[in-house]
């Protein structure tokens, strides 16, 4: 079940990326206090990579990432990174520990490819919400009412319409 709502989560963003100018994608919101919604793509994008990329070794740290300032400013190249990371998250779950710097100090702390790989996918979540408020105000631009929306939010909220 979580590949297929990674999946989703992410063709929901391709399909969004599809509908946006080079210069809406790139442009400074002051919604996202000045970042743009390609920023905000290219962070997604780089933390999947960051856990595919290290699965082989199982040392995972989302500090070193790339920052690819062409991810966040082509959308036909973040399109293609998304469709990379589709095609390579599909692994066995295994052990993996996670390093990372918090204040200056090194952290190490146990892990694994699934719980990692469910991260990412609320990571997703919670960074197309913040790029929905961002695209409230192109006019041209539809998007899904549940883009943005934690699963078990939906969830709740088809409880709630029975």
């Amino acid at each position: 079940m979580l590949i297929p709502s990674v999946n989703s989560s992410l063709n929901e963003l391709i399909e969004l990326l599809r509908q946006l100018s080079e210069e809406e994608y790139s442009k400074a919101c002051f919604e996202l206090s000045g970042s743009s919604i390609g920023e905000h793509t290219r962070h997604i994008v780089e933390m999947f990579q960051c856990l595919v990329r290290n699965y082989d070794s199982a040392i995972v740290n989302y500090d070193k990432r790339d920052r690819n300032k062409l991810i966040e400013t082509n959308t036909s190249f973040a399109v293609q990174m998304i469709l990379d990371i589709k095609n390579s998250i599909l692994k066995e779950n295994k052990n993996l520990e996670l390093h990372q710097n918090i204040d200056g100090k090194s952290v190490n702390i146990q892990s694994n490819y699934y719980r990692e790989l469910l991260y990412n996918l609320e990571h997703c979540i919670h960074h197309q919400a913040l790029i929905k408020v961002a695209i409230l105000k192109c006019e041209s631009v539809a998007v899904d009412d549940n883009f943005g929306v934690a699963r078990s939010t939906i969830e709740y909220r088809k409880q709630c319409v029975q």
